[in-house]
Order: structure tokens, then sequence, then C-alpha cells
């Protein structure tokens, strides 16, 4: 494995001096402050606690213990997605995206992390009122980060379910948009998947084709090609996915397909995959009762999913531009 370290993306410009409350505890940047996660609190009133009238993201750092550094992933693109949650909700973008790019660094140098960490940035209607509006509100913004290795287990084989919830339509709610409101969707299919004795739930869309998992985009490898459902199955156009569907040309030549794939189709793949924040790149082995394949990791996901994590951990500089240096 190479230990070269990829050159650092150009600095962003700098962010405003943010006051700063010393403290042991974790810390987190609250309404233009960093102040202790035991400060960044909300009132019960608040509108985005009854109506879900948030956005947020979930974006990854991986410490690289031979390099000892840092590196998080799609940093850039993951706030530009933010910014355009932000106006869907017609949440007032008071910081840019280098702006909030800058603070996420400046958190984690503070942090002083030596290991994975998870980092979420939070967007909401702060209004203490019940009406049922989004002009004209008080807006909020935190950004906190915590330690997380993986999220499932990526090495053995996920046992999924096709969950008897239907995906959010996008005619109902806006999904290009990660709103908070919109994830009892996923809660409600990942809560029965799991009292089921499944790892993860499979949303159909309301005419019944294939949308995404909980939290994550799918892949199938079948009969030679690598699909994944269209924008227009009320996925969320994921940063993972867009990274696997790069590598994939790149690397192997392969031109990912995004078509309708029907349910079916699951229970005769050679290889599922799910992707995401969380997942990263995640072997499904069983759909249903359904074996997958042979029944173990597919050979081509998990020499995937090996070139994903040597890039996303800095060790290969030809995906430089994919992650942000500490």
């Amino acid at each position: 494995m190479s230990s070269s370290v990829p050159a650092e993306r150009p600095q962003a410009p700098s962010a405003p001096v943010i006051p700063t409350v010393q403290t042991s505890e974790g810390l987190a940047y609250f309404n233009g402050a960093i102040v202790p996660m035991s400060a960044a609190n909300v009132n019960v009133a608040t509108h985005g606690l009854h109506y879900g009238t948030g956005c947020f993201e979930g974006i990854r750092g991986y410490w690289n213990a031979e390099h000892q550094r840092m590196y998080v992933l799609k940093l850039r693109e993951h706030f530009e997605r933010f910014n355009r949650s932000r106006h869907i909700l017609r949440i007032k973008e008071q910081e840019s995206v280098d702006q909030l790019s800058q603070i996420t660094l400046d958190l984690l140098r503070r942090m002083q992390y030596h290991e994975d960490v998870y980092i979420r940035p939070l967007a909401f209607k702060a209004q203490r009122t019940i009406k049922l509006t989004l002009s004209a509100l008080e807006d909020g913004i935190t950004i906190y980060t915590f330690a997380m290795g993986n999220y499932v287990d990526i090495s053995h084989g996920l046992h999924v379910c096709i969950s008897p919830w239907r995906r959010v339509s996008g005619n109902a709610v806006p999904v290009r948009a990660k709103t908070t409101g919109a994830y009892i969707n996923s809660s409600l299919a990942v809560d029965d998947a799991a009292a089921a004795g499944f790892d993860e739930a499979i949303f159909l869309t309301e005419s019944g084709v294939v949308s995404e998992g909980s939290s994550c985009n799918l892949f199938i490898l079948r009969n030679g090609q690598l699909s994944t459902p269209r924008p227009n199955d009320d996925i969320l156009e994921g940063i993972t996915r867009g990274c696997v569907m790069e590598m994939v040309q790149r690397e192997l030549g392969m031109t990912v397909v995004e078509r309708a794939i029907d349910r079916t189709e699951l229970y005769d793949a050679d290889e599922i995959f799910l992707t995401g924040t969380g997942v990263q790149i995640s072997p499904v082995t069983k759909v249903d009762n359904c074996v997958v394949g042979t029944g173990n990791p597919g050979s081509f996901t998990m020499e995937l999913q090996r070139r994903y994590l040597r890039a996303v951990r800095g060790d290969d500089p030809a995906y430089a531009s994919w992650v942000t240096a500490l």
C-alpha cells in the first residue's frame, strides 16, 4: 500500500472569527459560536422540533494512522448540497460553503481526534411558534462531531428486507433535499426491519420499483451490468453513490446504468451492495429469504470497497481531490 500523501486542496477563504468557550467536553458550532455541547440547546417550542423543518448532512472524516492525518471526504460537496437543502426549506444561508468548511475543520482541529469521525451539520427553523409556515421564521444552525467507526458490519454481508413502507414520494416531500422530517419514513422502516431480524430495509416507490435503503443508495450487479435506481425513483442522490460511479468508470471502465430496477431483480442479482456515508460500501448477502449470489460478499463488491477505503483514507493520490487533509 502506498504511503504517499496526496496534496491538499487549495485552502478556502478564512472563516469569520468565532468566539469560543474553553471546555473539556465536546464542542459544537451553534448559531455563530463554538460552545460546549451542553450549551447547544433549543427551546421545546422550536418549530423544527415540532414539524421536522430542518435539513442536515452526514460527513465522514477518516483518520490515517500512518500519515497521522485526518482526511475529510467530499467536504465541499456536502456543504453545497446542505445549502441547496436550506434553499428549498427557505432557511437563510448565513454562512457560505467556504465558511462552513472552515468552521468544520476548526472544530476537528480543536477536538484532536485520532480516529474516524462523523460530522453532522444541521440547519432548522428556530422560531418558537406552532404556525405552519417556512417563510419569515428565525433560522438556526449547528455543526457537531463525534468519533464513529463502521456504522454497520461492512465485511460479512447484510441481510435486508423489502420494507412494507413505501419510500416517501418526491411529489410529497422534496427527496433531493436532506430534510429532517422525511426521516420518519426511514425510522419506521428500519425499526420494523430490526424487529424482524434484518440489518436494513429496502424501499420501493409507490409505483413498486426499487428506490433505496433507509439512508443509503443501492447497486446491483447482474449479468455483468452494474445498475442503480434512477434519480426519479425518489432517491437521495448520494455523494458516496457519485464516488462509486466515478471510481467504477475510472478504475474498471464500467458505466453504471441508472434505470428502473424491479423488486424481483434483487432476488436474482449476482451481487448487491449499499453505499452511503454511514454504510460506506456494504455487501448484501440476503434479501428477504433469498440468498444473493453465493451467499458471501461478492468479489466485485469487496474489491470496490478496498479501493474506495484506500481513496478516502488518503492512500491513493489519484483521488486526492476527494479529500481535505488536516
